[in-house]
């Protein structure tokens, strides 16, 4: 049995595999950049908060940053409509606003309500107002995803 491709198959794959390659190494930055973000409103390093204080609060702060980030860069995929170039420019661009703007919530957190993450971080039991900051990160990132689609 003879396997039959359509013309253009070989070049097709090569483009798409190129562009996965690309926009997971600028979401990787992304979600890198987001990740220290909220790091420096942590005491202490986030990471080791996670992993060997086990911090309910510090996790659900950073993992509603990723997904934030990575709802930035599924838009802005998205929204490039297939031209790679101005799609990871785009990519880059919302990301880093939309990073800009998260680091902006945790300050009017910070200064209006009164919410401080390095207090949160401190604490051992979930507390309401991380799960609020942390839907906020989310809600920033749904906001700047769709705006650019």
């Amino acid at each position: 049995m003879a396997l039959a491709l359509e013309s253009g198959f070989v070049s097709t794959l090569g483009h798409n595999t190129a562009a996965i390659s690309a926009y997971a190494g600028v979401g990787l930055v992304l979600f890198v950049a987001g990740f220290y973000v909220v790091d420096l409103a942590t005491p202490g390093r986030l990471i080791s908060v996670i992993r060997q204080e086990r911090n309910p609060n510090a996790t659900a702060l950073a993992t509603a940053a990723m997904v934030a980030v990575g709802l930035i860069v599924a838009a802005s995929i998205y929204g490039a409509e297939g031209n790679l170039g101005e799609g990871l420019i785009a990519t880059v661009v919302y990301g880093v606003v939309g990073i800009v703007v998260q680091a902006i919530a945790m300050l009017v957190f910070n200064l209006l309500i009164g919410v401080k993450i390095s207090g949160l971080c401190q604490e051992e039991k979930l507390e309401p107002a991380a799960l609020l900051l942390a839907a906020t990160y989310v809600m920033i990132g749904l906001v700047t995803g769709v705006s650019v689609i």
